[in-house]
């Protein structure tokens, strides 16, 4: 690397005159990370990379656009019975960047608080801007979160050595699973970067997106993959070595995602799943997710925009794709039912 972050500190006093009173001026050349080894060791990174089930969970909203948090406990304790072993935390799917910082990490702490000795907590504390990601990942460890996961700067894109640079500006504050998700940053994480970071302890792995190919070039230089498609997952975890998924479907059907994790190659449960797999990506995620829950009873039907309910003849299908599967099979216990447009709720200021 041509690039080094310098860690000495200087300190400059200067008296400054001001009326009555002086007053100091402190002036630092380099930033001294907010970390505390109690929180940073409550979790290691070997605790992360064996889980195969972590679900990228909703965040349901009340009419008036706040979080929903009686809707958002029950879901996760869904997700615990169901066999999920970890849960994403204002993730894409959780609407993270829908979220003020402080929502943000008031729905980490909140969820560590009420089920951090039950799931593992990972907060989405990534961010185009390394500063941003840096503080905010702070926040997410003291407040308690068991990993961050990190997403390369997007839209703003920067070339090999910076995308180096970020991630080890955020790798040494607790385990890490970096976020590889081309379609939504507009920029692919290439095989150097990962290699490159792999040898800090705090990395437990990678949400990878880009395919089975690319999984299989990790997995097989001993790099921990989780796949980030659920339609891929199947064949990622028993034909090239994925230690699991970080699932969308696991909302609506956590012990099944686990089975199709854990019980070995299943070609027919994975057939029989694709499509609802299908049907989550008709739109961009996590419009259908939401969708999804609002027909089953599980979250209001209440979308802040820019997102909008799937169209009649999408949720006539999910309908239908949930006889399919079985009603058993998802979470909550209202059947499932076609919502008119009229029951949704759009929020534009919350």
């Amino acid at each position: 690397m041509g690039f080094q972050l310098h860690r000495h500190v200087m300190v400059l006093m200067i008296r400054i005159s001001r009326g009555k009173f002086s007053v100091t001026a402190i002036s630092l050349d380099d930033y001294l990370p907010m970390r505390s080894s109690e929180v940073k060791n409550r979790t290691s990174t070997g605790d992360i990379t064996s889980l195969r089930v972590i679900t990228a969970v909703k965040t349901p909203y009340l009419p008036d656009g706040r979080f929903d948090l009686e809707a958002y406990d029950s879901l996760i304790n869904m997700q615990i019975e169901g066999g999920a072993e970890g849960v994403i935390v204002g993730g894409t799917t959780g609407e993270g960047h829908l979220m003020s910082w402080d929502e943000h990490i008031m729905l980490i702490g909140h969820t560590v608080n009420c089920f951090g000795t039950k799931i593992k907590v990972v907060g989405n504390t990534g961010s185009n801007s390394t500063r941003e990601a840096i503080h905010a990942t702070e926040q997410g460890f003291a407040v308690g979160m068991h990993a961050a996961l990190h997403i390369n700067p997007y839209y703003g894109k920067t070339s090999v050595e910076g995308l180096i640079s970020h991630f080890e500006a955020v790798l040494p504050m607790g385990p890490t699973i970096i976020y590889n998700v081309p379609s939504r940053t507009g920029q692919d994480i290439p095989p150097a970067v990962i290699e490159a970071v792999s040898s800090f302890s705090n990395m437990a792995g990678v949400k990878e997106c880009v395919g089975h190919e690319r999984v299989k070039c990790y997995t097989d230089k001993g790099i921990t993959i989780w796949s980030g498609n659920d339609d891929e997952c199947h064949d990622s975890r028993w034909k090239y070595g994925a230690t699991g998924v970080i699932s969308v479907a696991s909302n609506l059907i956590p012990g099944l995602m686990r089975k199709l994790m854990y019980e070995g190659e299943n070609t027919a449960l994975n057939d029989k799943l694709l499509p609802l797999m299908k049907w989550l990506f008709c739109q961009p995620n996590p419009i259908a997710l939401n969708t999804a829950l609002a027909q089953l009873g599980v979250a209001r039907p209440v979308f802040r925009l820019p997102y909008v309910p799937l169209p009649l003849e999408k949720r006539v299908e999910f309908v239908r794709i949930v006889e399919s599967i079985g009603r058993e099979n998802f979470v909550g216990q209202k059947e499932a039912r076609v919502l008119d447009d009229d029951d949704f709720v759009l929020i534009s200021r919350y």
